[in-house]
C-alpha cells in the first residue's frame, strides 16, 4: 500500500524542504519507489532535486486545476533516484483559482489516486503556511512528519498545526495521523536545544523520532548544487542522519503494517 506523507510546519526555516528532498532520496536509496510532490510556490524542493523551476513547461499547478494528469507532469530527478511532481510560482495562481472550485480541498487527492500503484512512498513538501495548498496535502495524506528546530518558539506553532490536522481528521480524512516530530538543525552544545528537545520527548514520547538532524554545513550547501545530501556528500553527518531517518520511517511502517495484519 502506498504511504503518503506530508512534511509540514507553518513556521519557515525549520528544514522542511531539506527533510522532504533528503528523506525522498534516502528512501529511494533503499530501493523504494518514491514520488516527491512540491506544493510550495517557491519551488525549493524542485530546485533541490536538480530541476530548474524556471524552465518547467508544466507543474503541479496544472495538475491541481485538472488540466494535466500527474503522469503528464512528473519528471525524474536526474541523480536522486526519485520522481518529482515539480512546482514554481504558477502555483500561487492555482491557489487563488482553487478557492472557487467545488471540492477544492480534495484536488490533490483525486490527482494522486491515478498513480497510487506506482509508488511505495509519496512525500509532499508544503508552503510555510496553513493555506489551501497545505490543506490539499493534508487531506491527501496518511501521515504527517513535522520538522522542528529546538528553539524557544518551536512549541508555539506546533499547537496550531496539530489542531489543523485534528480538524482535517474529523471532517475529511479519518486516516491522517502525525507520523513523527523531527528535531532539525540540532546543536547539542546549545543548552536551549537540549531543553526544548527534552520537553518534546516528555510531551510527545515515541512520536518524536529518535533520529536527530544535526546542523551541518554540507547539508546546507547541497541544495545550491541541486542535489540531495546523499549525492553531494554521502559521508557527511547530514547524509548519515537522513539515512537513519529513512530506516526509522521504514521500521515504524513495518511495525504498523504487521500490527494491522
Amino acid at each position: 500500500m502506498t504511504k503518503i506523507i506530508t512534511i509540514a510546519n507553518q513556521k519557515g526555516g525549520v528544514g522542511k524542504t531539506t527533510t522532504c528532498v533528503n528523506l525522498a532520496a534516502s528512501l529511494a536509496a533503499t530501493k523504494r519507489r518514491v514520488l516527491l510532490v512540491d506544493m510550495d510556490p517557491q519551488g525549493n524542493a524542485t530546485m533541490g532535486s536538480g530541476i530548474d523551476k524556471n524552465e518547467l513547461e508544466f507543474s503541479v499547478c496544472e495538475v491541481l486545476l485538472g488540466e494535466k494528469t500527474v503522469q503528464q507532469v512528473t519528471l525524474k530527478s536526474p541523480e536522486a533516484g526519485f520522481d518529482l511532481l515539480p512546482s514554481n510560482g504558477d502555483l500561487t495562481a492555482a491557489e487563488v483559482q482553487l478557492m472557487n472550485k467545488i471540492g477544492r480541498e480534495r484536488q490533490l487527492t483525486l490527482a494522486l489516486a491515478t498513480i497510487m500503484d506506482k509508488y511505495d512512498y509519496i512525500l509532499i513538501d508544503c508552503p510555510p503556511s496553513l493555506n489551501m495548498l497545505t490543506v490539499n496535502a493534508l487531506v491527501a495524506s496518511n501521515g504527517v512528519v513535522i520538522p522542528m528546530q529546538c528553539e524557544y518558539y518551536a512549541l508555539e506553532g506546533l499547537t496550531a498545526l496539530l489542531d489543523t490536522i485534528e480538524q482535517i481528521r474529523i471532517s475529511v480524512n479519518p486516516e491522517i495521523k502525525v507520523e513523527g516530530l523531527l528535531r532539525t538543525m540540532y546543536d547539542p552544545r546549545n543548552n536551549l536545544s537540549n531543553d526544548v528537545s527534552s520537553e518534546l520527548v516528555e510531551h510527545f514520547g515515541d512520536t518524536v523520532y529518535r533520529t536527530v538532524i544535526p546542523r551541518n554545513i554540507r547539508l546546507a550547501e547541497a541544495p545550491s548544487f541541486g542535489q540531495p545530501i546523499l549525492q553531494y556528500d554521502k559521508n557527511s553527518r547530514g547524509s548519515m542522519a537522513y539515512l537513519a531517518l529513512a530506516g526509522e520511517v521504514l521500521r515504524r511502517d513495518a511495525k504498523q503494517h504487521h500490527y494491522v495484519n
